[in-house]
């Protein structure tokens, strides 16, 4: 998650996609480019089948770096920038969480290098409040970095924006592994066909990265690859960077036990209790788990459709002023739905054994998401036989020891080792 005081870029104005049924490709055009129909689209397309395309921006080697070196929130590493690059927004067929068809959408950066078949990246994103403050919407550096630095590194890069942001309708399924997964698989196989458009060819081989959230959703897509669930693409390595990996056993207690940033404990806890509560059903009214006046309000004001800001503002300070002792009891000891919840999301790390080479990355002073989930997430691998290296981003050779810090220090020194794998 971003700083609590600039989760948001842009206003929080909720997007409702409307599927038109028609799939668009931006014409090579200066300015803005409007996306123009070419062909129907099915309601029922096959899962990855493109709904539309939009191209964003092109930017020469020079501007990517002046933009990661010019971030407000601090500076990113420009040392692997070789080449400029062109984005684009896509909307896809995808499905939610009980498999019923929907859309989605992300961005896709490819590099301009004078290669037809490109090595392809997918980074998967930290937790947004907003619809808007994913790559494929928003104009903030911060949301973009980790596209402008693989691709300008060579390799096309794929971020998804998850189910519910972005383009995507309903709500977002938040920390929902199965769906984070479905996702970023689909948007591999729509930038396939994007790229072919463009007479690009993404390799078979994909490495896979991800920051917090989007590290659990890293190895959910890792899993998924190796697995074959996919007919083309198969799995290279996966690096995911700060992740809640063990939310049952580190992240929870640890959000209770006052361990982590105070502001960040009490959004978190509301989201683990609404977001699972919407698919699992935890409980029957907001005021068993949430003191007056926020049962009232806190269902709403974590809809995506508010700023990070209104967030922080319409919420207390103290998860003891957030939470009744029930909500409470729910997160300290899981049971029932909401244990099996967490039994899913807690499985990238328990629930296979990864054959490709594989790093964890974290930061020894990680606020947020707190180290412990590292530790058990390279035992559970351990334990399974797999070589699994954690790599302290907080040393000085990498300088990120804090959350927000640990995304800018490990995406440069996910690409390094990317880089490094031929």
């Amino acid at each position: 998650m971003k700083r609590m005081n600039r989760t948001v870029m842009i206003s929080a104005v909720a997007i409702a996609l409307t599927a038109s049924g028609t799939t668009a490709m931006a014409a090579p055009t200066a300015g803005n480019p409007r996306p123009a129909a070419l062909a129907p689209v099915a309601a029922d397309a096959p899962r990855g089948t493109l709904v539309s395309v939009e191209r964003l921006r092109t930017l020469t080697a020079r501007e990517v770096a002046a933009e990661l070196a010019g971030d407000k929130a601090g500076a990113w590493d420009t040392g692997a920038v070789r080449y400029g690059l062109t984005t684009y927004r896509i909307v896809y067929r995808t499905v939610d969480p009980h498999g019923r068809p929907t859309t989605a959408s992300g961005l896709l950066a490819l590099p301009r290098n004078g290669e037809r078949r490109l090595r392809t990246v997918s980074f998967t994103h930290g937790t947004e409040l907003s619809k808007t403050d994913v790559a494929s919407v928003s104009t903030s550096v911060w949301d973009q970095a980790p596209a402008l630095t693989h691709a300008s590194a060579g390799f096309a890069t794929v971020l998804p924006d998850y189910l519910g942001l972005g383009l995507g309708p309903g709500f977002h399924p938040w920390m929902d592994v199965p769906s984070e997964t479905t996702a970023a698989l689909d948007m591999l196989r729509a930038s396939r066909a994007v790229a072919r458009s463009q007479g690009r060819e993404l390799r078979r081989d994909v490495l896979v990265t991800g920051f917090s959230q989007g590290a659990s959703a890293a190895l959910g897509l890792a899993r998924s690859l190796q697995d074959g669930d996919d007919d083309f693409f198969r799995l290279r390595a996966v690096a995911p960077i700060s992740g809640a990996y063990s939310f049952r056993d580190a992240e929870l207690p640890a959000l209770l036990a006052g361990q982590t940033e105070p502001k960040a404990s009490v959004i978190y806890s509301a989201l683990t209790l609404v977001a699972f509560n919407r698919p699992h059903h935890l409980y029957d009214t907001p005021a068993q788990v949430f003191r007056a006046p926020y049962d009232r309000t806190i269902g709403g004001l974590l809809d995506g459709t508010h700023t990070g800001r209104e967030v922080e503002a319409g919420t207390p300070d103290t998860i003891d002023a957030l939470l009744t002792p029930r909500g409470r009891a729910m997160l300290a000891h899981p049971t029932a739905r909401l244990a099996a919840a967490l039994r899913t999301a807690d499985g990238v790390c328990t629930d296979w054994t990864p054959r490709a080479p594989i790093r964890l990355y974290y930061a020894d002073a990680d606020e947020q998401a707190v180290p412990a989930n590292t530790a058990h997430c390279h035992t559970a691998l351990r334990a399974r036989g797999v070589h699994a290296p954690t790599i302290n981003l907080g040393t000085p050779d990498y300088g990120g020891s804090r959350h927000l810090g640990s995304q800018q220090a490990g995406t440069a020194a996910v690409v390094r080792w990317f880089r490094s794998l031929g």
